[in-house]
Order: structure tokens, then sequence, then C-alpha cells
């Protein structure tokens, strides 16, 4: 068993489904939550429910607030991209120096920010494709298995082996940067697409075309952002990723249908800001990226 305790700031679908397949592994675990009612809400449900195939796991974690004074040595930093700079600035005096951050964040932009605030960190930046869905508060169904790389160039940290030992596929790369803008690409050509159709990712197969077209402008774009591996194949990787969690919900769906504000600003907002900086023309993904504001705005919900 670890010496150390992971503490997990963001109960949402991937959060939680780390949260409890590292405690099934016997690592200790600790939910950060942010106040006193998601707390005692966190503590009468009893702890997070984690179904995957056809059962259904409690795991009680325990569970502190973010003022509390306990010393964070490893931090996973689940909360969504808009989120995820404050969080980093309240929790820095309790984050050690050295201490080991994985950020999973969706997009690009939060992870600079992030590092800001906890200097004194090792923060290593994680791209996942795993397919995960929250089925109520506390309740986490996991929908596809997937694959995790993380990176900060620098050398492997001998804790990845209790992520491999938890189930949790990891892979250690150079260059981090190429596998966060390919997941942009690949998050550009699904989410979107399941918030206009209202459909889980398995569904956007039937939309082959619609699909290669968004991902022959993407291509376009990574080549102009100096980022040629993440390019290609890309089409071929979107395909795969719809296949592997046909059965899920994307994260934006996800927020959409929560009514809550989605990461738009870090996924296709920051690709548009991108193609704009390099007076690149995407006329699909412009479209696309209008019609998306257009339908949060007609459902009262941030276009940023």
């Amino acid at each position: 068993m670890s010496t150390y305790r992971w503490h997990v700031l963001g109960a949402g679908s991937l959060g939680s489904l780390w949260a409890c397949r590292l405690a099934a592994a016997g690592v200790p675990v600790s939910l950060l939550l942010r106040s006193s009612q998601r707390l005692l809400q966190y503590q009468q449900a009893g702890g997070l429910a984690l179904q995957r195939a056809c059962t259904t796991e409690q795991w009680p974690l325990p569970a502190e607030l973010l003022s509390a004074e306990v010393p964070i040595s490893h931090l996973l930093l689940a909360c969504k991209a808009y989120d995820a700079e404050a969080a980093a600035l309240a929790l820095a005096p309790r984050v050690l120096p050295g201490a080991q951050v994985l950020l999973l964040q969706n997009g690009l932009g939060s992870q600079q920010a992030v590092r800001q605030h906890l200097a004194q960190a090792r923060c290593i930046a994680v791209s996942s494709t795993e397919g995960a869905f929250r089925q109520a508060d506390w309740q986490v169904v996991q929908a596809g298995v997937g694959q995790n790389w993380l990176g900060d160039g620098g050398e492997a940290p001998a804790w990845l082996a209790d992520l491999r030992a938890a189930g949790i596929a990891s892979q250690w790369v150079a260059n981090i940067d190429s596998r966060l803008w390919r997941k942009l690409a690949i998050n550009c050509a699904i989410n979107p697409l399941t918030v206009l159709l209202g459909c889980r990712n398995g569904e956007l197969a039937q939309h082959h075309a619609t699909l290669a077209t968004l991902c022959a402008e993407l291509e376009q774009l990574l080549h102009h952002c100096g980022q040629p591996p993440a390019a290609e194949p890309l089409l071929a990787e979107v395909q795969r990723v719809i296949q592997a969690t046909a059965a899920n919900y994307s994260s934006m769906h996800q927020d959409v249908q929560r009514r809550q504000r989605t990461e738009i600003s870090f996924l296709l907002g920051h690709a548009m800001a991108q193609a704009h900086r390099h007076r690149l023309r995407l006329p699909a993904l412009a479209a696309l990226h209008t019609r998306l504001q257009g339908h949060l705005r007609a459902l009262g919900l941030p276009v940023n």
C-alpha cells in the first residue's frame, strides 16, 4: 500500500472514476469538497458509487473541505478547466514543496495558469480518452476503457505504478503537449456534435462526412500550430474513440444536460482563437462554433 495519500478535487465523472479505482487498489484517497453543504450531501450519500459492467460498488472515501489544513503531497486536479486556476490558488497554501499534481482538464490554457499558482509543485498534464459519466450526484458509470498519457518533460515518477495497479492504463510520454493538442482536436470533433445532436458518442458514427470535414480542418490547424505529430491520422483516431466510448455521453453533453457551464472556451474556442492567430480559414469549424454558441445562448448558458 502507498505511504502517501491522493487528494482528489473534482468529484465529476473522471475524478470519481479515478478516486474509486485508486481506493480499490489500496491507495489512500481523500476527496476535496468546496463547501460544508457539499460535504454534508456527500456524507448523506454514503460515499461514491461506481458502476462498471453489471456491478455497483460503494466507496465511502474520506472527504474534507478545501480550507482544511492537512498538507497535500499528491493531488489529482479533476475539476473543470474554467475552475482550475481558482482551485490551484485556493489550495496553494496546502500543497507541499515537491508535491505531485496531476492536471486532468479538457482543452488547453488552464494548465499554464495552474502551474503559475503551484510553482512549488511538479504539475503533470494528463490526456485521457476514458469514458465515464455521472448518473447522479456521487454516482459515476464507467462507459468505456481508454488510455491516459502523462508527462511534464521529465522522468516518469515511481507512483505511476499505483495508477497501473488500479487499472488506470497510463503511459508516460516525453511530449505531452502533442497529446494535449491531439485530445483537443478529438474533443472539438466529438463534443460539440453530441451537444447539437443530443446523442451519445457512438451515434456520431452515422455522421462520417461531417466528422471527415471537421478532422481535415483540425489537421490543418494542428500543422499551423507546430503540432504535426498530433494531426494524423486524426479521423481514424476520432472514429476509434467514438467506438471505444460509444455508450458514453461526452463531458460537454453532460454539462449541457445539467445546465452547467461548458468548457467551450478551452476546446473549440481555443481552436478558433489559434486559427484567427494564424489567419487560417476553417469554415466548418467556424460554423460549428457559431451553432454551438447559439445553442448554449438559447439555453441561457455562457458561450465562453
